[in-house]
């Protein structure tokens, strides 16, 4: 999932584009329909089409975290699980986790229950600025966009809580109330996973504790409304986060990594996160670790909504591979570069991640 979106509109800075809007689409407006090379050839019965594909079938790597409790842990062996799932598919689903489940169904419903609500009250919070801690927004990048991609939503800073918090939509009325102490959840959960990673890399398990690597906190709420005709369109195109870990949930079906030079389904499972390495992850393991290629789909029978939770580093945070990994066996592969022109540089090259990552590999 894409760690922060430009959304300008292409006429007024002042006009609102969303595609829940209050209309229905009959059919794909053609400033929505992919160019051939881009459309899905795969799209699964679940999304009203279907398509073979050789990894249609395959069972997606899930790890239980054993509620992350260190009395019950197997450090080593949950580290084991993690690489070899990273290594080989890029990402891993995680069950037993730790979140409770009532509050991860509550969230859910708030996300969906704010697209539910009247296109007037949430365009209240349409916002063309990648800069602002709480925005509505439609698609990736709007304005630079021949074409757009069927996707809304509501992104907000988390971290610190209390700095943010009184930010965030006022409505539904329980939002704060029960998305607060979640997202304080999540960020102990994602530092708990990126402790296990240091390790197997061979790194202090606090190497992320660090203010500036992990000092940035979000929470997007993507949602893809019905769409008449998947076949013609996408929801996010093919991408790798710029971030260092995203983990999210879902409940209906659209998720697609790539695998093998091709497209794997990933099946929703009841209360487990998927979790996705991001761009810096890799850098900081000088590709010891790879992000993972994923896209999402439509879907001509239900709507979609994920709850996404997203560590990245700040702004100013100076990024590289951990000077621990290097010797003259293992040379560093990126260069030194502050994030701010990284995330410039992947914006500007539209989400192609090569093209994102040519300007600071040595």
């Amino acid at each position: 999932m894409v760690d922060d979106q430009n959304n300008n509109t292409n006429s007024s800075s002042n006009e609102v584009i969303l595609l829940t809007n209050g209309f229905k689409h009959q059919s794909v407006p053609k400033s929505y329909i992919q160019p051939l090379e881009k459309r899905p050839t795969n799209i699964p019965p679940s999304l009203h089409y279907s398509y073979n594909t050789k990894h249609q079938n395959n069972t997606t790597p899930i790890i239980n975290f054993q509620d992350g409790s260190d009395e019950e842990f197997d450090r080593a062996d949950i580290i084991r699980q993690i690489f070899d799932a990273i290594q080989e598919f890029g990402f891993f689903q995680l069950i037993n986790h730790g979140i409770n489940e009532e509050m991860m169904d509550e969230v859910m419903s708030l996300g969906k229950e704010f697209f539910e609500m009247p296109f007037e009250e949430r365009s209240k919070l349409y916002c063309d600025s990648r800069q602002t801690p709480l925005r509505v927004a439609s698609s990736v990048m709007y304005e630079a966009e021949e074409v757009h991609y069927w996707r809304d939503s509501l992104r907000h800073a988390c971290h610190p809580l209390e700095e943010f918090i009184n930010a965030w939509p006022s409505k539904p009325a329980k939002y704060r109330e029960v998305v607060g102490p979640y997202c304080v959840k999540m960020r102990a959960l994602a530092l708990k996973l990126m402790e296990l990673i240091a390790e197997g890399l061979g790194l202090k398990s606090n190497y992320f504790d660090d203010g500036d690597i992990t000092g940035m906190q979000s929470m997007v709420v993507n949602h893809y409304p019905l769409c008449p005709d998947p076949s013609l369109t996408l929801g996010l195109p093919k991408h790798r986060d710029p971030n260092v870990i995203t983990i999210l949930t879902q409940d209906v079906s659209g998720l697609q990594v790539l695998k093998d030079d091709e497209w794997m389904n990933v099946e929703p499972l009841p209360h487990a996160f998927v979790v996705f390495l991001g761009l810096q992850m890799q850098v900081i393991s000088n590709d010891k670790l790879r992000s993972a290629d994923h896209r999402v789909l439509t879907n001509t029978t239900t709507a979609r909504t994920t709850i996404t939770t997203q560590m990245s580093c700040t702004m100013e945070c100076t990024m590289g591979p951990a000077k621990e990994l290097l010797d003259e066996i293992n040379p560093a592969k990126y260069r030194h570069y502050k994030y701010q022109d990284f995330f410039e540089s992947y914006m500007a090259a539209s989400l192609d991640t090569d093209e994102a990552l040519k300007h600071y590999k040595l």
